[in-house]
């Protein structure tokens, strides 16, 4: 049998574990033994639901053991489950819910209302089940998983059966759902033991939320892997309540992502805040090299950076504890193998751009209803990330930025990645979002918007950063037009949404 809750919560079971902490949360301590019981419950209600294997189960959930309940209650019945972010507007989850045709629902009390009230766009979707306090009319979760028989057995499934969707974050604006087979979870132990040493004795704490991939492999999936403990907070993270988790929990594994990295420096948190972090880790976007530096001279603790995709849930490169290369991804995760492709699909030099292209075991096979994209992306045993990169002599790849985000002006490429990075080498620059857009001729050019620090005076500031990336930069590099900006759109775990500055450049032309 490959069901993919056998090694999460039957075989810790089986290990003796059942009295140990596996989820924290500001107010609750859940067992292994407790957790895999509610699973087995809410399998038991979704099964009354009438729920088969292959039918969709969506999660629209603040993080906690009932987001891990739904989630592996739907994978023990062979259903799939597919988590939903729940930072977007209603009708990105109605989209998403008559994509996927989810049979059942399981939200929060305010966001299952919201779509209680856009139920006649949802034809396929039969249940709204509403967790916590006003879950409505429709069966509430505590009174369904209160009467369910508890499903001991999980269902036969092949390893390349359907376990659950991730929808992409939207950088482009166009989420799509790639699929993930039972066979992929298990591939957490790559990472999460042979790079992180994760173990039965650690503590997880990640600010990014469980319906990111970047949170659902190393914030749950690794974690419960190896019989550790993870920290769930269902609200959104500040330096504060950050602050008061880790000194509460003591996590010896912390993830993050840049911004949010940088917000943590900012804030005026004591220098042995995370005293108990064996490792960092960072991912979502490149870390800035400084912001790495100053990390690890202020707190003691070096990032580990590293890059992953929703297709491929878990980290694909990473840098390695005592041999981070600071501006780098790192090197390919045990079980991985990297490659970097120009246009016409030959492998380029060490030192030139090129296409990432990854064949590790966690990939997805293809999106769901989206066969186009699914022949670009997936290409045999390789998953082509769209991630430019360029590797160095001694292996380690450094990211340039998306495919899509790379321009030419006067016949040579810009990769935005190396414009910002020069632009937040001033003092007085936060952020730094780059893009193309063409000029009064039509001609590409490019444009950068910066975020101010919040000493740095407008006036002048423009012309200082012109100055200053002029010494830094080719002309070709050089942004055209500077615009100072109050903050930069990104999505929820960092990453910038360049298609939104890309249509604010063509506006403001």
């Amino acid at each position: 049998m490959s069901n993919a809750c056998i090694p999460f919560l039957d075989g810790q079971i089986r290990a003796g574990r059942a009295e140990r902490p596996a989820i924290v949360t500001p107010t609750s301590v859940t067992t292994y033994g407790e957790l895999a019981g509610l699973a087995a419950r809410v399998a038991g209600a979704l099964r009354g639901l009438g729920v088969e294997p292959e039918q969709r189960v969506a999660l629209l959930l603040g993080d906690g053991p009932e987001w891990a309940a739904a989630f592996f209650g739907a994978l023990r019945i062979g259903a799939v489950a597919v988590p939903l972010n729940t930072r977007l507007a209603r009708d990105d989850w109605v989209a998403m819910l008559e994509d996927s045709r989810a049979k059942v629902l399981i939200a929060d009390a305010a966001h299952a209302a919201a779509i209680a009230a856009a139920r006649e766009q949802l034809p396929a979707l039969r249940f709204i089940v509403g967790v916590g306090v006003g879950a409505g009319p429709e069966p509430s979760f505590a009174t369904l998983v209160a009467g369910a028989r508890a499903v001991d057995e999980p269902e036969r499934v092949g390893e390349d059966d359907m376990a659950f969707w991730l929808y992409t974050s939207g950088t482009t604006g166009v989420p799509k759902a790639a699929v993930h087979l039972h066979r992929d979870l298990a591939a957490c132990r790559h990472y999460g033991v042979e790079v992180l040493g994760a173990h039965d004795g650690d503590c997880v704490f990640a600010t990014s939320k469980l319906f990111f991939a970047y949170a659902l492999g190393n914030a749950l999936l690794i974690p419960l892997f190896v019989g550790a403990r993870t920290v769930l907070c269902p609200g959104w993270p500040d330096p504060e309540t950050t602050a008061a988790v880790v000194r509460q929990a003591r996590p010896t594994l912390f993830f993050s992502v840049p911004t949010f990295f940088a917000r943590l420096l900012r804030s005026d948190l004591p220098a042995d805040t995370f005293r108990s972090v064996r490792h960092a880790v960072s991912a979502g976007e490149p870390l800035p090299a400084d912001i790495a530096a100053a990390w690890r001279e202020r707190f003691a603790v070096e990032i580990l950076d590293g890059l992953g995709a929703t297709e491929t849930i878990f980290m694909v490169l990473s840098n390695r504890p005592g041999a981070v290369r600071a501006g780098t991804v790192g090197i390919p995760v045990p079980g991985t193998e990297a490659r970097l492709l120009d246009a016409d699909g030959r492998e380029v030099a060490d030192g030139e751009h090129g296409v990432l292209h990854v064949r590790t075991p966690s990939a997805s096979p293809a999106y769901w209803r989206r066969r186009d994209q699914s022949r670009r992306a997936f290409v045999g045993e390789w998953f082509r990330t769209g991630d430019v990169c360029r590797r160095d002599a001694d292996g380690y790849y450094r990211h340039g930025g998306r495919e899509d985000d790379l321009f030419k002006v006067a016949g040579m490429w810009v990769a935005p990645a190396d414009v910002e990075a020069a632009l937040r080498s001033h003092p007085d620059v936060i952020d730094a979002g780059v893009v193309g857009a063409g000029d009064d001729a039509g001609l590409m050019k490019p444009v950068a918007f910066v975020v101010a620090a919040p000493a740095a005076a407008d006036n002048g500031l423009v012309e200082a950063l012109t100055a200053h990336v002029s010494r830094a930069l080719p002309a070709h590099q050089r942004p055209r037009r500077i615009v100072l900006v109050p903050e930069l759109p990104r999505t929820a775990t960092g990453k910038l949404q360049r298609f939104v500055l890309k249509q604010r450049a063509a506006v403001e032309t």
